[in-house]
């Protein structure tokens, strides 16, 4: 079934990317960008259109568990797939902070930049003094941040140890760490397709995603964790047993 999926996808995928694209791009433009859309700005509510229908263009069916706090929050989840930052981005538009790497991505990266995306180059420590300074920055201007606390992509069997560090910025700006359970799979579990095979690239993951049979993208919303002062390895752990725990790993 693989090739059908390919031959069916796989131009709707093109068209979305021709049609829409553009239109995402304009929605960026800030003279555009504050436009009302409803309760939204125009530039979250074409985020969220594109990111939403490209997560579904891929065969996922999306099921939200619980609701995205609104105004400043710092969203922190665990990470499997590129697609992580796309599913989040189809419940609210969020600035992530990303792998300086997924700059480079086709389109992806593109598409990150004009998004907001926070580069981080990881391994130095120069480069998340200047990542928590900026995510301050956004947060107190009312804005959404996201984080992927692990530091990577797993391999979706169990949840790693989250960084605490990067918990100083939801501690200087004052603001709620609401932590995200993300899952792709059936019947509530784990496919493991999803996440990077060992010495994959990003094109040889998205064409295995793309012929993958249709699944579940599952985001958990789950209870925020208050910021509380000095108590940033606290705040990580309890949000990573939050997210352990409505995955039903069990190993928090």
């Amino acid at each position: 079934m693989r090739p059908l999926r390919y031959l069916l996808r796989g131009p709707l995928v093109l068209l979305h990317i021709v049609f829409a694209l553009p239109l995402a791009v304009i929605a960026l433009n800030p003279l555009m960008a504050k436009i009302p859309v409803g309760r939204l700005r125009f530039d979250q509510f074409m985020v969220s259109w594109w990111s939403r229908t490209l997560v579904r263009l891929f065969g996922f069916r999306i099921r939200r568990f619980g609701k995205p706090l609104p105004g400043a929050v710092m969203y922190v989840a665990n990470h499997l797939s590129w697609l992580d930052i796309e599913l989040m981005h189809s419940q609210r538009a969020i600035s992530f902070v990303a792998k300086s790497e997924i700059a480079r991505w086709p389109l992806v990266g593109w598409l990150a930049t004009r998004a907001g995306t926070i580069y981080h180059q990881r391994g130095s420590s120069d480069s998340m003094a200047s990542v928590i300074t900026r995510v301050v920055e956004r947060l107190q201007k009312g804005e959404p941040v996201g984080i992927f606390p692990e530091g990577g992509t797993g391999t979706g069997e169990r949840v790693r140890t989250f960084h605490a560090r990067i918990f100083q910025a939801a501690l200087d700006a004052q603001v709620p760490v609401q932590p995200v359970a993300l899952r792709y799979g059936h019947d509530g579990h784990q496919d493991p397709s999803m996440p990077f095979a060992p010495g994959e690239s990003f094109f040889a993951n998205l064409l295995r995603i793309l012929g993958n049979p249709s699944m579940d993208a599952e985001v958990h919303f789950l209870e925020a964790v208050e910021s509380t002062p000095d108590a940033r390895r606290r705040m990580a752990e309890e949000s990573r047993a939050r997210i352990v725990r409505a995955l039903g790993y069990g190993d928090a």
